[in-house]
């Protein structure tokens, strides 16, 4: 670490280095807790769309940062919530 480093500064990049990841991340933060919410009132399908698009948008984030932790997670959670999107439709929603 330089002298002139913090040891608390963050290590995710800044919104200045790359802008629109930036608002994806935020973006899909937001809709994840609205998903939550959604799914907490029992709003059902529309928080597994939330939580859809939410989780892709940050597998995105997970890719642009070469983030292998982020990627299998949110890879996985895309997975289960299309699994549960597909299901609701074969049911005949």
């Amino acid at each position: 670490m330089k002298e002139h480093e913090h040891a608390t500064k963050t290590s995710t990049p800044l919104k200045h280095h790359h802008p629109l990841i930036w608002y994806v991340k935020w973006g899909s933060s937001l809709i994840l807790v609205l998903g939550m919410i959604f799914t907490s009132n029992n709003v059902y399908p529309l928080n597994l769309y939330f939580h859809f698009i939410g989780i892709a948008g940050w597998l995105a984030v997970g890719v642009a940062w070469n983030d292998r932790a982020l990627i299998i997670v949110n890879a996985v959670a895309l997975a289960i919530f299309a699994n549960g999107l597909v299901a609701y439709f074969i049911k005949g929603g």
